[in-house]
Order: structure tokens, then C-alpha cells, then sequence
């Protein structure tokens, strides 16, 4: 299983969380997201995971990918 950690601006609220959580859950191949509201990232676990179609989804959702976490 692969992970995918994005920095995540614009998220202030426990619906931000939900509405993240929900597009990138549909992407496919996505298994599990974390969103840390907190942090401001969004940890994503699957397989074989694309990483334009999740950015694409965060986009979706109202908010943009600042920058790749390292991890």
C-alpha cells in the first residue's frame, strides 16, 4: 500500500475535514484519507495512487495543495 501526504491551505472546520475526506475517497484506488485539520495535511493510502486526480479532488472540494509533505 502507498501513502501520499499533501499540505492542504484553507481548511478551518470540521466540514472543510468532511468535504476533503468525501472527493478524495472517491478517487480510485483510494483506501483510507486522514485529514489533520489541525496540521493542515491530508494523508492518503491505496494502491497504485494518482497523484493529479487526488490534487484534482482537494481542488474539487475548495481548497489547494500548498506543497508535498515529506515524509
Amino acid at each position: 500500500m502507498n501513502e501520499n501526504h499533501y499540505r492542504v491551505a484553507g481548511m478551518t472546520c470540521g466540514h472543510c475535514v468532511a468535504s476533503v475526506a468525501e472527493e478524495v475517497a472517491e478517487v480510485p484506488s483510494v483506501h483510507d484519507v486522514t485529514v489533520d485539520l489541525p496540521e493542515g495535511t491530508v494523508l492518503v493510502r491505496g494502491r497504485d495512487l494518482d497523484d493529479a486526480l487526488i490534487r484534482t479532488a482537494i481542488a474539487e472540494a475548495g481548497y489547494t495543495v500548498t506543497e508535498p509533505v515529506a515524509v
